[in-house]
């Protein structure tokens, strides 16, 4: 639609206005166009006639000259001013308010977001349900604060509060209480012609009764119930006869692979297995010590039927029957040999997965927890041997991102996930003793990354108060990659192992890692520098202390 220059009057497509057609033109003079006449009506022509007087077109004329739309331009941009401060104002209220409802105000730190209570008693009362809702990170996105100065003010904080405090060893009474079947069902002293800890116990079933027809293990998994088919079509002919009485023979294992994962424990399994004197449970993680008996299968997925030890002594029938194979053999008793065949297990969450313990143990020391995994086992078998496997914390952080994460993985995600994880870790810090800020299971749940799996020398000090140090093997990744046969000849001796011949020495320490990163993995690239500098910043106080435990310096990880 074209305008009228002078008088700002619309015309139409034809210029039927023809009033004003010369004010476009040198010759304009005001008594010719009515606008400038200042009349308030102009007609509407319709196919060159005038509408009757009905349909006459209202032309409201405004004279604005410049500066007058100059002062309405401003006018304009005023009210849009006023508007925008308007929704600002009801934005912020609704925030203080909102806020205000869920501790997102006043937070003491500017790094701090994580919202942990300053009274302990609030985790005994509470349901899991409750407890994550309360300990779940604010909504405000810090995972974007990427400045490594700031950052390093929480890491400082942190390294501030720790403390290295050993911790009092509850009394074998106290564990009784805690776990009386388990007490009924392991005795305490087993076999003196095995060098593995094995008993008999008496069976009570039919001929027509299945033995492992409640085993938790083969109701929840469909991968273990072929294993158990076969354990079923030989169980008779295990059992051992005596006074019209039957027998079968259990065991515990006599060493355990306890940590950490993301270490390089499946590839020292995968070699321990091809020695002729050891055997392994069933399953290669049974996670019964840590979470299977307290009925946890996956924590998200809430609690189910805590499995009975009797389930987990299940898993090693396999190598009881070859035990009992070399019991009942003349060289043994005729002779008085002894079985040498050991058993093994490998779960990688023995060594600081203690999470459970809120929901089954009283809280009555300021969020610690009162027993830990170690304890039992030290109790039903003493003598066992612990073997851990190690790697520089930083790398296994970054290798347990990249196994784990299910989507959108990339070397920013995960500076994000640190990041917000640290903050986290500060929070409780700050209110809580180290121990229990690592035990603490809704804490660990909320971290984006598991930052505490890579505090080695907290879990390693909470065992030495239970195992003697000689009874503890502990190994580096980075050494057992460059040589193997070493750390495994290291392994051998420790478990007090025969020797092999070089057939089977070579089957062991030449065949190809397992467990290695995913080749899709591997294209993500390393870490960002400012992520591993971080990392080497938060995790170098407790190698120091690692390295001081075990005085070997190689556990500070300085060339890695």
């Amino acid at each position: 639609m074209r305008h009228c220059i002078n008088c700002c009057i619309h015309l139409l497509p034809n210029d039927l206005h023809r009033q004003c057609f010369r004010c476009r033109g040198p010759d304009h003079k005001n008594q010719k166009c009515p606008v400038c006449r200042r009349e308030n009506k102009i007609p509407l022509y319709t196919d060159s006639k005038q509408m009757r007087w009905l349909a006459v077109l209202e032309v409201r004329t405004d004279h604005c000259e410049s500066w007058n739309g100059f002062f309405c331009l401003r006018k304009g941009k005023l009210c849009s001013l006023m508007f925008g401060l308007i929704i600002m104002t009801l934005v912020m209220v609704s925030y203080i308010l909102t806020g205000a409802k869920h501790g997102l105000l006043l937070i003491p730190s500017p790094f701090h977001y994580g919202a942990f209570a300053s009274n302990p008693s609030l985790m005994d009362n509470e349901s899991l349900s409750d407890m994550k809702d309360y300990y779940q990170p604010s909504k405000m996105n810090i995972s974007y604060v990427r400045d490594y100065p700031s950052i390093k003010l929480i890491i400082d904080t942190i390294t501030s509060k720790i403390e290295f405090i050993m911790r009092q060893r509850p009394d074998l009474e106290e564990l009784r209480k805690q776990e009386p079947h388990m007490f009924s069902v392991i005795p305490n002293k087993f076999l003196p012609n095995s060098k593995n800890p094995c008993w008999y116990e008496e069976y009570r079933g039919n001929t027509t009764a299945d033995p492992y027809a409640t085993n938790s293990y083969a109701l929840y998994s469909k991968r273990f119930r072929i294993i158990f088919d076969y354990l079923r079509k030989v169980f008779w002919n295990h059992l051992y006869h005596y006074k019209d009485k039957h027998y079968r023979l259990r065991c515990l294992p006599h060493f355990y692979i306890i940590g950490q994962p993301k270490c390089g424990t499946t590839d020292l399994y995968d070699r321990l297995r091809l020695h002729p004197d050891v055997r392994f449970s069933a399953i290669k993680e049974p996670h019964w010590w840590t979470r299977k008996r307290f009925g946890i299968i996956r924590l998200r997925d809430g609690f189910h039927d805590r499995y009975p030890v009797e389930d987990y002594l299940d898993l090693f029938d396999l190598a009881a029957h070859q035990i009992q194979s070399v019991l009942q053999s003349d060289a043994v008793k005729e002779h008085g040999k002894r079985n040498n065949i050991i058993i093994g297990e490998a779960s990688a969450s023995t060594m600081w997965d203690n999470n459970a313990w809120i929901f089954f143990y009283d809280n009555s020391t300021e969020g610690e927890p009162p027993f830990l995994i170690q304890d039992f086992i030290h109790a039903f078998h003493p003598n066992a041997k612990l073997i851990i496997m190690l790697r520089d914390p930083v790398e296994r952080l970054y290798s347990d991102y990249l196994y784990f994460a299910s989507a959108n993985k990339s070397a920013e995600d995960f500076h994000e996930k640190v990041a917000e994880s640290l903050q986290l870790f500060e929070g409780c810090v700050l209110d809580f003793s180290l121990r229990a800020c690592v035990y603490n299971n809704t804490l660990n749940n909320a971290m984006p990354v598991r930052l505490q799996v890579g505090l080695y020398v907290v879990y390693l000090l909470d065992w030495l108060t239970v195992f003697n140090k000689d009874q503890i093997l502990v190994l580096r990744l980075e050494d057992h990659a460059s040589n193997m046969r070493y750390t495994m000849h290291m392994v051998f001796q420790f478990l007090d192992l025969g020797p092999l011949s070089e057939q089977q020495e070579a089957l062991i320490t030449k065949s190809p890692a397992s467990n290695t990163r995913r080749p899709e993995d591997r294209s993500l690239g390393p870490m960002l520098p400012t992520t591993k500098a971080i990392l080497r910043d938060f995790y170098r106080p407790f190698n120091t202390k690692l390295a001081q435990v075990l005085f070997d310096d190689a556990f500070l990880w300085k060339r890695t």
